[in-house]
């Protein structure tokens, strides 16, 4: 009788343990660069030459894009990036330049002033845009205060979709 309580005990025991370990499978984000994963952090220079992190802005939704001074869309959905910034205090927009590809800082510079741009500019010269698989310009992720990834977007966005991918109004 005394083996049957030991071994019912044991069962128990193993089958809890079994059971928290899927539970940890499963409700920790893992980091990736797909939707629902926790993005990669990374620490960049800005155009003014501090450093910022991705992990800065936790806390916030956050709308990072990918993109080049030479890219037609970019330039297309760059001034509804600032705008957004603008009206929500509780987003952060994050421009990562694919700087490897441009002729020089200085054109990013030229290309920031142009549009008047407020949000942090990162100098990537480090692969970022690699880390992340952008193939294509510009190509945005949306991700929500904890820093996981809500959407990934490749192309120009109209200042509507943008909000509506924020979950903003």
């Amino acid at each position: 009788m005394l083996k049957k309580w030991v071994a019912g005990i044991l069962l128990i025991g193993l089958a809890g343990y079994m059971c928290w370990n899927i539970y940890q499978q499963f409700s920790k984000k893992e980091i990736g660069i797909e939707e629902g994963q926790q993005a990669p952090d990374f620490t960049l220079k800005t155009l003014s030459g501090e450093s910022s992190s991705l992990s800065d802005v936790r806390g916030k939704k956050v709308l990072l894009n990918f993109w080049a001074t030479w890219c037609k869309p970019c330039r297309q959905e760059m001034p509804a990036m600032e705008e957004l910034q603008k009206e929500h205090s509780d987003l952060a927009v994050i421009a990562v330049n694919f700087t490897s590809a441009e002729k020089s800082e200085k054109q990013v510079q030229a290309f920031a002033d142009t549009y008047h741009l407020t949000f942090p500019i990162l100098i990537d010269k480090k692969g970022i845009n690699a880390d992340y698989n952008v193939f294509s310009y510009p190509t945005t992720y949306i991700l929500d205060g904890k820093g996981v990834i809500q959407d990934i977007h490749i192309g120009t966005m109209t200042k509507k979709e943008m909000k509506e991918k924020l979950d903003i109004h």
